[in-house]
């Protein structure tokens, strides 16, 4: 699996009934980066998301994937779609059919690689992604008897299947609890690909992302290292949250805590 680096110049969406959903968005992540977008429920994250992935078209500007050219302006031709295979999407809720094996669900991301290498190939990297997320000793399991962790673990596997150079996660830690969220981001970590995902939980951001884009109202506000990203003020601004950073009592690593705004 290769990176794939993402760069958005200029870039709007608004629907046929002229609702701007984004407006002029810039930004960028370079290959192998793991960048989190983060904002208010209605800001724009999964519109951002299905730009970026190619399941939305944009009405102006310009995206580029890697070395693919996307839509560089309204009306231009999809030039993008014949390489989507190169781009795997996690969304906030998969409908997949629970009678399947897990095994059978994972294969799933070999579709768009069908006739383009041998079924042992298929076969090896289905594997592969099996083990990653850890889920070989639940392959031959149907998808109704997996756990909320298990099954967003699956689903993951299928998108690594497809061996994409980009990976795009729309809340991947929805439904799950804490130790389940931790555990799903430190994998998603260890990848070595390039990953945007949309954030909701913002105290898993820092020790997940090496870029941050902070989206409100369908602009981008503030991007870079969490560090320099999330302020105080952009915090208390944006999400109407206090950030306190505090050292942790046993590890060389801040804490960042959010809490409501004092009155």
């Amino acid at each position: 699996m290769g990176c794939a680096s993402v760069q958005m110049e200029g870039v709007s969406l608004q629907t046929a009934q002229g609702v701007v959903l984004l407006d002029g968005i810039n930004m960028a992540v370079g290959a192998g980066e793991r960048c989190a977008v983060i904002g208010p429920n209605g800001a724009g994250k999964s519109s951002l998301l299905g730009l970026i992935s190619g399941r939305l078209r944009h009405t102006a500007g310009r995206v580029q994937v890697g070395q693919l050219p996307g839509h560089a302006q309204l009306g231009a031709p999809p030039s993008v779609q014949p390489h989507l295979h190169q781009v795997a999407t996690v969304g906030q809720t998969e409908h997949a059919d629970l009678r399947l094996r897990v095994h059978d669900y994972v294969g799933l991301g070999r579709v768009p690689h069908q006739g383009r290498c041998a079924s042992a190939h298929h076969r090896e990297v289905v594997a592969h992604a099996l083990q990653l997320c850890g889920l070989q000793g639940a392959a031959q399991r149907g998808l109704h008897t997996l756990s909320g962790g298990e099954r967003q673990r699956a689903h993951l596997a299928r998108a690594l299947a497809q061996e994409p150079a980009l990976l795009v996660l729309d809340e991947p830690t929805n439904h799950l609890d804490l130790r389940a969220r931790v555990e799903l981001l430190d994998l998603v970590r260890g990848l070595g690909i390039t990953v945007v995902a949309a954030l909701h939980e913002l105290s898993l951001v820092a020790g997940f992302a090496d870029r941050v884009v902070v989206v409100s109202g369908g602009r981008v506000v503030g991007q870079g290292s969490p560090e320099e990203t999330m302020t105080a003020p952009l915090v208390a601004r944006v999400f109407g949250m206090a950030l306190v950073r505090t050292r942790h009592p046993q590890e060389q690593r801040d804490l960042w805590v959010f809490e409501k705004l004092a009155a």
